[in-house]
């Protein structure tokens, strides 16, 4: 039940999609209906510019950090540091599933990578760089998100056996699927590449 408690905690807080109230306030509209279509960072980057990034971005991480110390610290601390890995597996339902908008939202990058650093600091960390490496090397960001918790995985397993293990292999296998349409728009040569990655290759 304790396990349990945690996802739904986590379910509950994952379903603010920071990227929906900001589209809201700046133009009364879903975010799922401007750009590309993903209540996201990257997406209200392009749109609204870096200062909207930034908020997006801070307020996935912010719910998501709610949801992994609170069940860790206050609600379900008899589970120790797995409770992390559950609550953040559901806030990254909450914020891919959301039940308030049909069950679509965004794709969870920030919201993994932030439970993955909570969980391990030192090897969350270095699985996110190794991601942002490949969003450098491929020019996707569907390759380098896709990759964080794949990296991540035997770390996980040898910190806490195999439930951690299989808890991040399908947070790997939700980022996935989430990421599935822009693998096949690679695999047809129609993907753009991440637009800020010019700036650094100039």
């Amino acid at each position: 039940m304790e396990r349990l408690g945690c996802f739904l905690a986590g379910y509950l807080l994952g379903c603010i999609l920071t990227a929906e109230l900001l589209a809201y306030y700046k133009t009364g509209k879903s975010a799922r209906t401007m750009g590309s279509g993903n209540p996201g960072t990257a997406n209200m980057t392009r749109l609204f510019g870096k200062r909207a990034g930034a908020l997006v971005l801070c307020g996935d991480v912010m719910k998501t950090a709610a949801a992994c110390l609170l069940c860790r610290l206050a609600f379900f601390p008899q589970l120790g540091r797995i409770a992390v890995l559950y609550a953040g597996i559901g806030a990254a339902c909450g914020h891919n599933f959301p039940f308030w908008n049909g069950f679509r939202g965004g794709k969870g990058v920030a919201v993994t990578c932030t439970f993955l650093v909570l969980y391990s600091p030192m090897w969350g960390t270095a699985s996110c760089l190794a991601g942002l490496g490949l969003v450098f090397l491929t020019g996707y960001l569907a390759v380098g998100a896709t990759a964080i918790p794949i990296v991540f995985l035997p770390f996980a397993a040898s910190l806490s056996g195999w439930e951690a293990g299989l808890l991040v292999l399908a947070a790997a296998g939700m980022m996935a699927a989430r990421n599935f349409g822009s693998f096949r728009r690679i695999a047809a040569g129609s993907e753009k590449k991440a637009g800020f990655l010019h700036r650094f290759r100039r």
